[in-house]
């Protein structure tokens, strides 16, 4: 009985370690991302950071050839432009 109720304990210590791992993980993405600016037109194929500007799919690691302007990766803020890229979306027609 008294392996039970050790085990129990143990189960639900790491259970409550578990729960609250992200929380701290959410808080340094967050910080992560305000050294970070979206940067449209240089990701390379496969290594976009999320949905494409021109809705052509929603997901990261999907662009299919390298700097489409509807593409876009984070980069180190300030650094974008430099890179040739851009801030904003293209246009749609």
């Amino acid at each position: 009985m008294n392996k039970l109720l050790i085990s129990a304990a143990i189960a639900s210590a790491l259970a409550g370690a578990v729960a609250t791992a992200p929380s701290f993980a959410g808080d340094d993405m967050k910080k992560d991302k305000a050294d970070k600016e979206k940067c449209y037109g240089v990701a390379k194929a496969g290594n976009n950071s999320c949905a494409s500007a021109d809705g052509s799919h929603s997901c990261a690691g999907h662009a299919t050839k390298d700097n489409d302007p509807n593409e876009w990766v984070y980069v180190k803020a300030g650094e974008c432009v430099k890179m040739g890229g851009s801030l904003t979306p293209p246009k749609k027609m």
